[in-house]
Protein backbone atom coordinates (compact mmCIF):
# COMPACT_ATOMS: atom_id res chain seq x y z
CA UNK A 1 0.00 0.00 0.00
CA UNK A 2 1.09 3.51 -0.82
CA UNK A 3 0.86 6.33 1.44
CA UNK A 4 -2.10 8.12 -0.34
CA UNK A 5 -3.63 10.82 1.25
CA UNK A 6 -7.63 11.17 0.01
CA UNK A 7 -7.52 15.25 0.57
CA UNK A 8 -5.68 17.86 -0.54
CA UNK A 9 -5.65 21.20 1.55
CA UNK A 10 -6.26 24.54 1.04
CA UNK A 11 -3.71 26.94 1.92
CA UNK A 12 -1.33 27.85 3.60
CA UNK A 13 -1.88 29.62 6.37
CA UNK A 14 0.01 32.19 8.58
CA UNK A 15 -0.91 31.34 11.87
CA UNK A 16 -2.41 34.84 12.67
CA UNK A 17 -4.61 34.66 9.88
CA UNK A 18 -5.89 31.47 11.31
CA UNK A 19 -6.88 33.00 14.77
CA UNK A 20 -7.59 36.53 13.64
CA UNK A 21 -10.19 36.61 16.52
CA UNK A 22 -7.71 35.83 19.38
CA UNK A 23 -4.80 37.44 20.51
CA UNK A 24 -1.87 35.23 19.06
CA UNK A 25 2.16 36.07 19.59
CA UNK A 26 2.77 37.70 16.20
CA UNK A 27 4.00 35.15 13.70
CA UNK A 28 4.59 35.18 10.30
CA UNK A 29 4.82 30.92 10.32
CA UNK A 30 3.10 29.25 7.30
CA UNK A 31 0.79 26.13 8.06
CA UNK A 32 0.23 24.02 5.57
CA UNK A 33 -1.46 21.02 7.32
CA UNK A 34 -3.66 20.21 10.28
CA UNK A 35 -1.97 16.24 12.63
CA UNK A 36 -1.72 14.50 15.31
CA UNK A 37 0.90 15.25 17.99
CA UNK A 38 2.55 12.48 16.77
CA UNK A 39 2.81 12.86 13.14
CA UNK A 40 3.13 16.67 12.98
CA UNK A 41 5.89 18.38 11.74
CA UNK A 42 7.45 22.00 12.06
CA UNK A 43 4.58 22.86 9.22
CA UNK A 44 1.86 21.75 10.90
CA UNK A 45 -0.64 22.87 13.30
CA UNK A 46 -1.86 19.89 16.19
CA UNK A 47 -4.06 20.04 18.92
CA UNK A 48 -4.10 18.83 22.59
CA UNK A 49 -7.18 18.71 25.29
CA UNK A 50 -6.09 15.65 27.26
CA UNK A 51 -3.47 14.41 29.90
CA UNK A 52 -3.93 11.30 28.02
CA UNK A 53 -1.42 12.34 25.19
CA UNK A 54 1.24 14.43 27.10
CA UNK A 55 3.84 12.23 26.45
CA UNK A 56 3.04 12.88 22.56
CA UNK A 57 2.85 16.57 23.08
CA UNK A 58 6.78 16.73 25.28
CA UNK A 59 7.63 15.12 21.72
CA UNK A 60 5.78 16.89 19.17
CA UNK A 61 7.58 18.98 16.07
CA UNK A 62 4.90 21.19 15.47
CA UNK A 63 5.16 24.54 14.52
CA UNK A 64 2.21 25.19 16.92
CA UNK A 65 -0.65 23.90 19.22
CA UNK A 66 -4.18 24.65 20.13
CA UNK A 67 -4.65 23.81 23.90
CA UNK A 68 -5.49 24.54 27.40
CA UNK A 69 -3.68 27.16 29.96
CA UNK A 70 -3.33 23.88 31.89
CA UNK A 71 -1.60 21.73 29.49
CA UNK A 72 0.45 24.35 27.83
CA UNK A 73 3.58 23.61 29.66
CA UNK A 74 3.63 20.01 28.58
CA UNK A 75 4.77 21.41 24.88
CA UNK A 76 8.16 22.04 23.78
CA UNK A 77 9.16 25.37 23.47
CA UNK A 78 10.15 25.43 19.97
CA UNK A 79 5.95 24.88 19.51
CA UNK A 80 3.58 28.34 19.94
CA UNK A 81 1.00 27.21 21.80
CA UNK A 82 -2.14 28.56 21.41
CA UNK A 83 -4.93 28.88 24.07
CA UNK A 84 -8.25 28.82 23.43
CA UNK A 85 -11.56 27.47 25.97
CA UNK A 86 -12.72 24.79 23.47
CA UNK A 87 -9.80 22.74 22.05
CA UNK A 88 -12.13 20.81 19.86
CA UNK A 89 -14.11 23.41 18.39
CA UNK A 90 -11.26 25.40 17.32
CA UNK A 91 -9.57 22.53 16.24
CA UNK A 92 -12.32 21.83 14.20
CA UNK A 93 -12.93 25.41 12.60
CA UNK A 94 -9.13 25.11 11.69
CA UNK A 95 -9.31 22.15 10.42
CA UNK A 96 -12.60 23.16 8.39
CA UNK A 97 -10.58 26.15 6.49
CA UNK A 98 -7.92 23.55 5.01
CA UNK A 99 -10.37 21.20 4.52
CA UNK A 100 -13.75 22.61 3.66
CA UNK A 101 -15.26 19.75 2.08
CA UNK A 102 -14.31 16.71 4.35
CA UNK A 103 -17.19 17.05 6.76
CA UNK A 104 -19.95 15.96 4.23
CA UNK A 105 -19.64 12.28 2.33
CA UNK A 106 -19.93 14.24 -0.83
CA UNK A 107 -20.87 11.37 -3.58
CA UNK A 108 -17.61 10.74 -5.52
CA UNK A 109 -18.44 12.39 -9.11
CA UNK A 110 -15.31 10.07 -10.58
CA UNK A 111 -17.30 7.34 -10.48
CA UNK A 112 -17.62 5.29 -14.16
CA UNK A 113 -18.96 1.50 -14.37
CA UNK A 114 -16.93 -1.31 -14.58
CA UNK A 115 -17.84 -2.18 -18.27
CA UNK A 116 -17.06 1.37 -19.60
CA UNK A 117 -13.66 0.76 -17.80
CA UNK A 118 -9.68 0.15 -19.71
CA UNK A 119 -7.85 -2.31 -19.08
CA UNK A 120 -5.97 -1.66 -15.66
CA UNK A 121 -8.26 -4.37 -14.15
CA UNK A 122 -7.92 -7.17 -16.64
CA UNK A 123 -6.72 -9.78 -13.64
CA UNK A 124 -9.92 -8.27 -11.35
CA UNK A 125 -12.99 -10.65 -11.69
CA UNK A 126 -16.40 -8.17 -11.63
CA UNK A 127 -19.61 -8.97 -11.00
CA UNK A 128 -22.98 -6.71 -12.14
CA UNK A 129 -23.10 -2.91 -11.83
CA UNK A 130 -20.30 -1.80 -9.63
CA UNK A 131 -18.88 1.82 -9.87
CA UNK A 132 -15.51 2.80 -9.41
CA UNK A 133 -13.64 5.86 -9.16
CA UNK A 134 -10.72 7.68 -10.47
CA UNK A 135 -6.94 6.24 -9.74
CA UNK A 136 -8.62 3.39 -7.76
CA UNK A 137 -5.92 0.52 -8.02
CA UNK A 138 -7.13 -3.10 -7.45
CA UNK A 139 -4.64 -6.05 -7.13
CA UNK A 140 -4.22 -9.24 -9.18
CA UNK A 141 -6.67 -12.22 -8.48
CA UNK A 142 -8.95 -9.97 -6.27
CA UNK A 143 -13.51 -10.32 -7.11
CA UNK A 144 -15.11 -7.57 -6.34
CA UNK A 145 -18.75 -8.38 -5.96
CA UNK A 146 -21.90 -6.86 -7.50
CA UNK A 147 -23.47 -3.23 -6.36
CA UNK A 148 -20.06 -2.01 -4.72
CA UNK A 149 -19.06 0.93 -4.80
CA UNK A 150 -15.52 1.81 -4.94
CA UNK A 151 -14.46 5.46 -4.50
CA UNK A 152 -11.45 7.61 -6.05
CA UNK A 153 -7.82 6.80 -4.80
CA UNK A 154 -8.62 3.79 -2.95
CA UNK A 155 -6.46 0.92 -2.92
CA UNK A 156 -7.20 -3.02 -2.65
CA UNK A 157 -4.40 -5.44 -2.10
CA UNK A 158 -4.32 -8.84 -4.44
CA UNK A 159 -6.06 -12.11 -3.70
CA UNK A 160 -9.20 -9.74 -1.96
CA UNK A 161 -12.48 -10.53 -1.67
CA UNK A 162 -14.67 -7.99 -1.92
CA UNK A 163 -18.68 -8.84 -1.32
CA UNK A 164 -22.02 -7.29 -2.54
CA UNK A 165 -23.39 -3.79 -1.84
CA UNK A 166 -19.98 -2.92 0.04
CA UNK A 167 -18.96 0.94 0.02
CA UNK A 168 -15.15 1.81 0.13
CA UNK A 169 -13.76 5.52 0.57
CA UNK A 170 -10.81 6.77 1.88
CA UNK A 171 -9.41 2.98 2.67
CA UNK A 172 -6.14 1.19 2.04
CA UNK A 173 -6.55 -2.57 1.83
CA UNK A 174 -3.69 -4.95 1.88
CA UNK A 175 -3.38 -8.43 0.79
CA UNK A 176 -5.53 -11.74 1.60
CA UNK A 177 -8.62 -9.26 2.61
CA UNK A 178 -12.07 -10.57 2.65
CA UNK A 179 -14.93 -7.44 3.32
CA UNK A 180 -18.21 -9.08 3.22
CA UNK A 181 -21.62 -8.24 1.76
CA UNK A 182 -23.25 -4.40 2.85
CA UNK A 183 -20.18 -3.25 4.59
CA UNK A 184 -19.33 0.38 4.81
CA UNK A 185 -15.52 1.29 5.22
CA UNK A 186 -13.89 4.63 5.13
CA UNK A 187 -17.20 7.17 6.02
CA UNK A 188 -16.80 10.19 8.29
CA UNK A 189 -17.58 9.68 11.76
CA UNK A 190 -19.92 10.80 14.61
CA UNK A 191 -17.99 13.87 15.15
CA UNK A 192 -19.01 17.77 15.97
CA UNK A 193 -19.18 20.09 18.26
CA UNK A 194 -22.30 21.62 19.98
CA UNK A 195 -22.13 25.46 19.39
CA UNK A 196 -24.10 28.53 19.67
CA UNK A 197 -27.07 26.39 19.46
CA UNK A 198 -25.61 24.52 16.15
CA UNK A 199 -23.40 21.73 15.33
CA UNK A 200 -20.37 22.28 14.32
CA UNK A 201 -19.62 19.44 12.07
CA UNK A 202 -15.44 18.23 12.44
CA UNK A 203 -13.94 17.76 9.05
CA UNK A 204 -12.58 13.81 8.69
CA UNK A 205 -9.90 14.34 6.61
CA UNK A 206 -7.90 10.63 8.44
CA UNK A 207 -8.25 7.37 6.18
CA UNK A 208 -8.90 3.63 7.21
CA UNK A 209 -6.04 1.03 6.45
CA UNK A 210 -6.67 -2.77 6.46
CA UNK A 211 -3.67 -4.61 6.75
CA UNK A 212 -3.43 -8.63 4.99
CA UNK A 213 -5.55 -11.11 5.67
CA UNK A 214 -8.29 -9.39 7.39
CA UNK A 215 -11.69 -10.42 7.05
CA UNK A 216 -14.63 -7.88 8.08
CA UNK A 217 -17.83 -9.49 8.38
CA UNK A 218 -21.29 -8.25 7.04
CA UNK A 219 -23.01 -5.18 7.51
CA UNK A 220 -20.15 -3.77 9.45
CA UNK A 221 -19.34 0.55 9.70
CA UNK A 222 -15.67 1.53 10.08
CA UNK A 223 -15.41 5.56 10.08
CA UNK A 224 -12.08 7.09 9.20
CA UNK A 225 -9.86 8.85 11.25
CA UNK A 226 -10.65 12.81 12.34
CA UNK A 227 -7.34 14.11 11.93
CA UNK A 228 -5.33 10.25 12.11
CA UNK A 229 -5.97 7.10 10.88
CA UNK A 230 -8.65 4.24 11.51
CA UNK A 231 -6.40 1.16 11.76
CA UNK A 232 -7.20 -2.95 12.06
CA UNK A 233 -4.02 -4.63 11.90
CA UNK A 234 -2.80 -8.04 10.24
CA UNK A 235 -4.87 -11.21 10.60
CA UNK A 236 -7.80 -9.47 12.84
CA UNK A 237 -11.63 -10.93 12.05
CA UNK A 238 -14.79 -8.85 12.76
CA UNK A 239 -18.04 -10.67 13.03
CA UNK A 240 -21.24 -9.50 11.47
CA UNK A 241 -22.53 -5.65 12.77
CA UNK A 242 -19.66 -4.26 14.02
CA UNK A 243 -19.15 -1.06 14.84
CA UNK A 244 -15.89 1.34 14.82
CA UNK A 245 -15.80 4.94 15.39
CA UNK A 246 -12.68 7.41 13.76
CA UNK A 247 -9.28 6.41 15.04
CA UNK A 248 -9.89 3.36 16.31
CA UNK A 249 -7.06 1.23 16.14
CA UNK A 250 -7.38 -2.54 16.85
CA UNK A 251 -3.99 -4.52 16.85
CA UNK A 252 -2.81 -7.89 15.13
CA UNK A 253 -4.22 -11.11 15.47
CA UNK A 254 -7.66 -9.93 16.98
CA UNK A 255 -10.85 -11.95 17.25
CA UNK A 256 -14.01 -9.26 17.62
CA UNK A 257 -17.69 -11.17 17.92
CA UNK A 258 -20.58 -9.40 15.96
CA UNK A 259 -22.58 -6.08 17.66
CA UNK A 260 -19.27 -5.12 18.97
CA UNK A 261 -18.97 -1.24 18.94
CA UNK A 262 -15.89 1.10 19.93
CA UNK A 263 -15.82 4.62 20.49
CA UNK A 264 -13.41 7.38 19.13
CA UNK A 265 -9.61 6.80 19.55
CA UNK A 266 -9.58 3.76 21.37
CA UNK A 267 -7.23 1.54 21.22
CA UNK A 268 -6.64 -2.34 20.92
CA UNK A 269 -3.35 -4.62 21.50
CA UNK A 270 -2.51 -7.82 19.78
CA UNK A 271 -4.27 -11.02 20.33
CA UNK A 272 -7.39 -9.57 21.90
CA UNK A 273 -10.63 -11.42 22.05
CA UNK A 274 -14.38 -9.39 22.34
CA UNK A 275 -17.26 -11.01 22.81
CA UNK A 276 -20.59 -10.28 21.22
CA UNK A 277 -22.69 -6.95 21.56
CA UNK A 278 -19.62 -5.81 24.23
CA UNK A 279 -18.86 -2.03 24.06
CA UNK A 280 -15.31 -0.22 24.59
CA UNK A 281 -15.80 3.50 25.84
CA UNK A 282 -13.81 6.07 23.67
CA UNK A 283 -9.80 7.17 24.55
CA UNK A 284 -9.38 4.15 26.01
CA UNK A 285 -6.14 1.39 26.04
CA UNK A 286 -6.66 -1.89 25.74
CA UNK A 287 -3.77 -4.28 26.51
CA UNK A 288 -2.58 -7.24 24.89
CA UNK A 289 -3.87 -10.98 25.29
CA UNK A 290 -7.05 -9.43 26.69
CA UNK A 291 -10.17 -10.95 26.89
CA UNK A 292 -13.59 -9.09 26.63
CA UNK A 293 -16.68 -11.11 27.76
CA UNK A 294 -19.82 -10.32 25.44
CA UNK A 295 -22.17 -7.68 26.58
CA UNK A 296 -19.40 -5.79 28.58
CA UNK A 297 -18.89 -2.29 28.92
CA UNK A 298 -15.43 -1.40 29.06
CA UNK A 299 -14.97 2.08 30.44
CA UNK A 300 -11.79 2.07 31.93
CA UNK A 301 -8.06 0.74 30.47
CA UNK A 302 -7.36 -2.56 30.74
CA UNK A 303 -4.22 -4.25 31.26
CA UNK A 304 -2.13 -7.28 29.23
CA UNK A 305 -3.30 -10.43 29.82
CA UNK A 306 -6.61 -9.72 31.50
CA UNK A 307 -9.67 -11.17 31.76
CA UNK A 308 -12.98 -8.79 32.27
CA UNK A 309 -16.62 -9.10 32.05
CA UNK A 310 -19.94 -7.23 33.13
CA UNK A 311 -20.91 -3.18 33.23
CA UNK A 312 -18.68 -1.67 34.06
CA UNK A 313 -16.08 -4.49 33.23
CA UNK A 314 -13.80 -5.57 35.54
CA UNK A 315 -11.88 -8.88 36.19
CA UNK A 316 -13.70 -12.10 35.81
CA UNK A 317 -13.10 -13.31 39.29
CA UNK A 318 -14.44 -10.17 40.53
CA UNK A 319 -16.97 -10.28 38.62
CA UNK A 320 -18.31 -14.03 39.46
CA UNK A 321 -17.56 -13.13 43.09
CA UNK A 322 -20.39 -10.65 42.51
CA UNK A 323 -22.41 -12.67 41.06
CA UNK A 324 -22.38 -15.89 42.75
CA UNK A 325 -25.22 -16.05 44.20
Amino acid sequence: MSDTSFFVPKGPFYINDLFKELSVQKNQSKITDVKTLDKADKSSITFLNSNDYIDLAKKTKASACITTSKLKQYLPKTCLTIVVKNVLLSIAEVSKKFYPDADIDYPDQTLIETNKLSSNFDSVTFGKNIFVGKNVKIGSNSIIGSNTIIEHDVQIGKNCIIGANVTLRNVLIGKEVVVQDGSKIGVKGFGFIPSKGKNFRFPHIGRVIINDNVEIGANCTIDRGSIGDTIIGTNTFLDNQVHMAHNVKIGENCMIAGQVGFAGSSSIGNNVSIGGQAGVSGHLKIGNNVRIGGGSGVVKNIPDGTTVMGYPAVPLREFLKKNDK
